[in-house]
């Protein structure tokens, strides 16, 4: 059938291509392959969510709920901000329930930055950052972070400002490397911020998941940055509840304003019951959280372990529960390759390390592991490796 269509895409969704990340979980179905690409837990949500979230679908709140968010959970999260942060957070005023960190980071960049503006990454990202930069208009501005230990050079950071910036991109713990910003480095860039007014933009969704005793520091926290932080986060990765998609954004009420117009005419709201669900799960406490992080500290421990065995170089993670490896000494061409050999003739499943970066050339020696797993699953990924073969 003939169109007289002038192209098939936007300018815009002509500049990146779909989710790697994701594109691998079908290729694990497809191949029978563990998979530990995508970050979504393979175990059970807690017992007490799921059975929250039925109450609720009983007690019959499933049409929409505020536009903005569950009164409720709004104000669990302003009390857990002001319990764990110190932030004095205005439920009514300053937060917007979305759907997912996803929706929060591209409705915070689509709400508050124009066409012609640059937006700071620091590189390697996790791989939303970019495109979500491209549909609000903006341009990525990249700054590397350097092996060995993925830290940014000041020098470069400052290079990056300019008349242009409009925002940052705050991914701490970090995907994919497993970096936890500590609160010097924070500290840096909220200076910087303050310099030339440009706004941070945070993914904090690992903020529970962090090892060897640092803490999470909260950009909005710091000093002066109260008016120039958006901090997006969600219950997905704290909670193993990846498919709920219940997140939040908060920010001043200047900013929270536009974000809930866009907000409104993108997904009008998250799912309602399990938005009045998750006010459990915002005030399950801190018993939980060190459970959570002894948990996957376990699970670390045997991913690192089996690393070790196979003779994969790795980048010991701070936080979040992805490894990042370098690749280059095993002889394939890419880490495209790599994986593809990984998932057809080994088993395992895992992401290529291009995906994280701007150009895909200088992520070809990389991949990144999920640890987000139950044991059994990661005992199985152990047996696949050692018995496969991974030099070309």
């Amino acid at each position: 059938m003939k169109t007289n269509l002038r192209r098939n895409g936007s300018l815009k969704a002509d500049q990146f291509t779909e989710s790697v990340i994701r594109e691998m979980t079908r290729l694990a179905i497809k191949h029978g392959a563990v998979n530990l690409g995508q970050g979504i837990p393979d175990f059970p949500a807690p017992e007490i969510l799921k059975q929250k979230a039925t109450e609720a679908i009983f007690a019959d709140i499933n049409q929409y709920a505020i536009t903005w968010g569950d009164p409720l959970l709004r104000t669990a999260i302003a009390e857990k901000y002001q319990r764990d942060y110190q932030m004095k957070v205005n439920p009514e005023t300053e937060i917007t329930i979305v759907c997912g960190a996803t929706e929060g980071m591209v409705v915070a960049m689509l709400s508050l930055v124009d066409p012609g503006e640059e937006v700071i990454v620091f590189e390697p990202y996790y791989e939303n950052y970019g495109p979500d930069a491209i549909l609000s208009g903006a341009t990525p501005r990249y700054v590397r972070l350097h092996e060995p230990d993925w830290r940014f050079d000041q020098k470069d950071l400052e290079r990056a400002f300019n008349d242009r910036t409009r925002a940052i991109i705050i991914n701490t713990p970090h995907n994919p490397t497993g970096v936890v910003f500590g609160k010097e480095e924070l500290s840096a860039i909220a200076e910087l911020c303050q310099k030339w007014g440009v706004i941070a933009i945070t993914d904090e969704i690992y903020e529970h998941i962090i090892f060897d005793g640092r803490k999470h520091v909260a950009m909005g926290s710091l000093p002066g940055m109260e008016d120039l932080t958006v901090t997006v986060n969600s219950l997905s990765k704290t909670f193993s509840i990846t498919g709920w998609r219940v997140g939040w954004v908060i920010a001043n009420a200047a900013m929270t304003s536009s974000i809930r117009k866009v907000h409104d005419f993108l997904t009008v709201g998250a799912p309602a019951p399990l938005q009045r669900a998750s006010v459990t799960a915002i005030n399950l406490g801190e018993e939980y959280y060190q459970e959570l992080a002894q948990e996957y500290e376990e699970r670390r421990k045997h991913l690192l372990e089996t690393l070790t065995q196979v003779g994969i170089p790795f980048f010991n993670p701070e936080g979040a529960y992805y490894v990042f490896s370098n690749i280059s000494k095993f002889g394939f061409e890419n880490d495209v390759t790599f994986t593809k050999h990984l998932v057809e003739n080994v088993g395992v499943a895992v992401v290529p390390g291009s995906s994280f970066f701007g150009d895909r050339a200088d992520g070809k020696d990389y991949i990144r592991f999920c640890f987000s797993r139950r044991m059994e699953t990661l005992v199985e990924a152990r047996n696949r490796l050692l018995k496969g073969q991974l030099k070309k």
